[in-house]
Order: structure tokens, then C-alpha cells, then sequence
């Protein structure tokens, strides 16, 4: 007869086993997705399929909190537009694509950044974390009529980002304020 020591033991044995051959798959699973893209992608995700400018406007945040956008009203959604032109008391006036090309700068300074698409005034990028892969889609949309760069910033995976998506924004903000104040 098993003393309850005994069971007990086992069922730690046999719960430990399982947990090093979950670990052996999910390292087996990265070493083959690295191994056949050149880089890690399991969380990458699939390219959102509402991405662009429709009707004069970049499409609205999810429900979710990681996501930012200019056309957001809400706190945890909301974030202000990007100015790219220069001050109003100058005869400097940026056009749409100097804008974008500014934009297009900035992005490809940044670590780990893909820029997919590039129009006049529309200029979208992939921005991918460090160490899990994770892909953030980036948007800007050059809104002549609000002489605004409307912006919108989203996780393609997850419900939370932890603010990344808001502290990208806010770098590119800085980065093109430090660019009109160079030029």
C-alpha cells in the first residue's frame, strides 16, 4: 500500500515532467519560427485589415486600453495631433509630403521599425518589441484642413501595452519638435 507521502511525491514527479516537455515545445516552436524568418514572430500577429485613411480619417481605436489615436475623445484613447508646420509668424510653411518625409526620418532612426507604406500624405510603419516580437501598427495621416498630423497607434495582440503605444507618440512628437527647430 502507497503512503499518501508517496502519492504525493509522485504527482509532483508526473507534474514536473509535464511542465519540462510544455517548455521543450514552446522552445522548439521559437527556434523554428526564428530559424525560418530570421527573426522572432510568434507574436506578431496579422496585419489589421482597416488600416489607411478612409473618409478623411484614420480608423477609431478598439476597445481595448493599447491603442492611442488623434481622433480619440476618451483619456485612455486620446492623444493630441502632431503639428508639422512651422510657426505661424514665418513665411515657412511645410507641404504634406516634407511632413511625411520628416516623419519617414524619424521612423527609420528607431530600432526595430519596418515602414510598409508611403503616400503624399500618409505614412504607415510596423514597429516590432525587442524581445517577444510583438508588432505595434503605426499610422500618420497629414490633415491639411486641421494643419495637423493625425496619428493613430495600436497593438495588434494583447489587451494591454503598458503605455508603449502613447510613450512612441510622444517621442515622435519630440523628435519632429527637435527637427522644425533644427531646420
Amino acid at each position: 500500500m502507497e503512503t499518501t507521502e508517496k502519492k504525493s511525491s509522485n504527482i509532483f514527479q508526473k507534474m514536473f515532467n509535464i511542465t519540462i516537455v510544455l517548455l521543450v515545445v514552446v522552445a522548439i516552436v521559437v527556434g523554428i519560427n526564428i530559424a525560418t524568418s530570421g527573426k522572432l514572430t510568434l507574436f506578431a500577429g496579422t496585419r489589421p485589415d482597416n488600416l489607411g485613411v478612409y473618409s478623411g480619417r484614420l480608423a477609431p481605436c478598439p476597445n481595448s486600453p493599447n491603442c492611442v489615436s488623434s481622433y480619440s475623445q476618451d483619456a485612455q484613447h486620446g492623444i493630441a495631433s502632431l503639428s508639422y508646420d512651422s510657426e505661424p509668424k514665418t513665411a515657412i510653411r511645410l507641404t504634406p509630403r516634407s511632413a511625411i518625409a520628416n516623419l519617414k526620418q524619424i521612423i527609420e532612426s528607431m530600432p526595430r521599425t519596418n515602414i510598409v507604406k508611403e503616400e503624399e500624405n500618409y505614412l504607415y510603419a510596423e514597429f516590432t518589441s525587442k524581445i517577444m516580437g510583438y508588432v505595434d501598427d503605426v499610422e500618420f495621416y497629414v490633415d491639411e484642413e486641421a494643419n495637423a498630423i493625425q496619428v493613430r497607434s495600436a497593438s495588434r495582440l494583447g489587451e494591454s501595452d503598458l503605455g508603449v503605444n502613447r510613450e512612441r507618440v510622444e517621442t515622435i512628437r519630440e523628435k519632429l519638435n527637435e527637427l522644425k527647430t533644427n531646420t
